[in-house]
């Protein structure tokens, strides 16, 4: 599956922290960041997630919707959203599968060690359900503002 510009975003549906259900398709009209992260409550996941919570008014006047996406449970995400503020929605993959549709899941090093995991990585789809910038292994200081730049 090609992520280049202006291809067609995959579709995909996943769990939501509360319960509900969200599906890329029924977002079509908005534009939409998707933001995969390894862990909730983590140093660098807490500060990516809190630079989109702090953007988020400059999202919605861009007509963007902001979505996280981790392994973690609903439960987890509820917690994560309660102790930071956070008011946006978070997506629970548990199984990685959207992960690997995005290509935020691969080889990765850490400390002289190679694994498998997510790849940190942030998604741009415009209002038609086009992508228009897929970024991997991204730095989770500033990705909020980087996000927020691309959008038209």
């Amino acid at each position: 599956m090609s992520l280049a510009a202006g291809s067609a975003a995959p579709n995909f549906t996943l769990p939501t922290h509360d319960g509900g259900t969200f599906t890329l398709s029924e977002q079509l009209g908005k534009q939409v960041v998707l933001y995969f992260y390894p862990k909730d409550n983590t140093p660098g996941c807490t500060t990516q997630s809190c630079e989109y919570n702090e953007l988020l008014p400059d999202f919605d006047a861009q007509n963007a919707l902001v979505v996280g996406i981790s392994r973690d449970s609903a439960a987890s995400h509820e917690r994560f959203r309660a102790k930071y503020g956070l008011n946006f929605m978070l997506l629970v993959d548990a199984d990685h599968a959207v992960h690997e549709l995005y290509g935020a899941w691969g080889e990765k090093k850490m400390y002289g060690r190679t694994s498998i995991g997510v790849l940190r990585s942030s998604i741009v789809i415009d209002a038609e359900g086009n992508i228009v910038t897929a970024a991997h292994k991204v730095r989770s200081k500033g990705n909020a503002q980087r996000m927020l730049d691309l959008l038209t």
